[in-house]
């Protein structure tokens, strides 16, 4: 039996693929998280600066104390990963994407209006891949009871953390999880 290694997702091993070379090439070679990540004061009047609003889902936080430590991009990725794929197949590349675009792009807009902090990280696409993944055998007229008991875990967690002071845009991930919702219930009606 010969095996072959496929490329089975091309959006999530893409996006993947991409956030690994920034997240190593900043490491070991030069810090690139500047020129990706949202910024806190927007320039608005910058044309170029529009491209921040899905470029800071592509960077992840590598330093800790003087050394590497790569575990924001692995959480994040081993959740896409596991998650993605299936999504994928499920709503098509074109849609997955269209739907990690518009969650960066409304995450972004509204962290940019209500935070004066920058934000850099894919967790608010992770959040939309799980909510969104509760759906997978939704029925018309049916409420899925992993989608509350998701609903529950995930954004009532982030909700109690949003009170805590720590440099996690926790508004970002519950953001994410109710545009999930919202593509869940749109695409599975």
């Amino acid at each position: 039996m010969k095996l072959r290694i496929t490329y089975n997702s091309p959006v999530i091993l893409s996006f993947t693929f991409i956030s690994l070379f920034i997240l190593l090439y900043s490491a070991y070679v030069f810090d690139l998280t500047n020129y990706f990540l949202l910024p806190g004061n927007f320039p608005w009047s910058s044309p170029t600066a529009y491209i921040r609003f899905f470029s800071y889902t592509c960077v992840h936080a590598f330093d800790t104390m003087g050394k590497n430590n790569f575990s924001h991009f692995i959480g994040n990725f081993t959740i896409i990963l596991l998650i993605g794929p299936a999504l994928e197949e499920k709503y098509g590349g074109k849609k997955l994407l269209l739907m990690m675009i518009v969650t960066a792009l409304v995450t972004g807009i509204i962290h940019t209006i209500t935070s004066s902090h920058g934000i850099i990280g894919a967790s608010g696409l992770v959040l939309m891949m799980i909510i969104l993944a509760s759906f997978t055998n939704y029925r018309k007229g049916d409420l899925p009871l992993t989608f509350i008991i998701i609903s529950i875990f995930f954004l009532g967690n982030e909700i109690s953390n949003s009170f805590n002071n720590d440099n996690i845009s926790q508004f970002a991930h519950i953001m994410g999880g109710s545009i999930g919702a919202a593509f869940g219930f749109y695409h599975n009606r």
